[in-house]
């Protein structure tokens, strides 16, 4: 009875951990610098492809164009959160390090 019962337990936390729902963002990384995002002023992680609601405030989404030609400041932590000047997460509280967009043209093979 006590195996049966513990199996169970086990088997309702492995689902509950596995039943969460998927974040619905866009990694920042992936975009193309001419495309037009759309993101949360209040929730500047939520990031879509289309115009909608934030899924967190409800708020519309207003339209970003995404450079990844410009230096930005990131989380070590947390590395899809963004900024265009030094601060803190707002995740986590760690100081926003800068990070340099790859450039092709000093690439060397």
């Amino acid at each position: 009875m006590k195996k049966l019962l513990i199996l169970i337990l086990f088997l309702t936390g492995t689902l509950a951990t596995f039943a969460q729902k998927a974040k619905d963002t866009m990694p920042m990384g992936k975009m193309d610098s001419t495309r037009t995002v759309y993101t949360c002023p209040m929730h500047p992680d939520i990031i879509k492809d289309k115009p909608g609601k934030c899924p967190k405030c409800g708020m519309t989404l207003v339209a970003k164009k995404a450079h990844a030609d410009k230096p930005y400041y990131t989380c070590s932590m947390h590395s899809e959160v963004r900024s265009d000047k030094p601060g803190k997460c707002p995740k986590c509280g760690m100081d926003l390090v800068k990070k340099e967009p790859m450039n092709h043209d000093k690439m060397k093979m």
